[in-house]
């Protein structure tokens, strides 16, 4: 038995350094998109579109925390900046006061309503409209096998329900 590192191999690390560079400019892209046209940032965008489409557009904040990919600790300061605009409030949850709600205002919804498009048509553009007609499926599957390596008994993006 070796104490060798497994070293990535050329084509390996061709791979990873174009992997690393797509997660972090693609981020940093969509985010400056959202920050010039609708003066918020990617992840209290993603929290307004996950209470968008959540049941009487509501979540407890610690099921919005995952759907938004952050901490607890980031979604709170997230939905307070939310809150002082009007679009978000916190409720103690009717069912388990040990939980707190996130509730999407009316002003909320209509402020993910006039996000979206501009939002979409950048994730289009940045992210399908270089594929051919397979390679989005092939993208879908690659990122979900990575996904349940790094969190196997967990939901990830495109299965959780909201």
């Amino acid at each position: 038995m070796t104490d060798e590192p497994r070293w990535l191999d050329q084509d390996e690390l061709k791979t990873w350094l174009t992997l690393f560079s797509v997660l972090t400019r693609l981020t940093g892209s969509l985010d400056s998109q959202l920050q010039r046209d609708a003066e918020i940032n990617l992840f209290e965008y993603m929290t307004l579109a996950g209470l968008s489409v959540a049941p009487e557009r509501r979540l407890r904040m610690s099921l919005l925390a995952a759907i938004s990919e952050g901490s607890l600790p980031r979604l709170s300061q997230a939905i307070s900046r939310l809150e002082k605009r009007g679009w978000v409030r916190r409720s103690p949850d009717p069912h388990d006061g040990r939980y707190t709600l996130a509730i999407l205002t009316d002003d909320g919804l209509d402020k993910v309503v006039k996000t979206a498009p501009g939002h979409v048509a950048e994730v289009r553009r940045l992210v399908f409209d270089p594929l051919n007609n397979a390679q989005p499926r092939q993208l879908h599957n690659i990122c979900a096998r990575i996904m349940r390596t790094i969190d196997p008994d967990g939901p990830y993006p495109g299965t959780r329900p909201y």
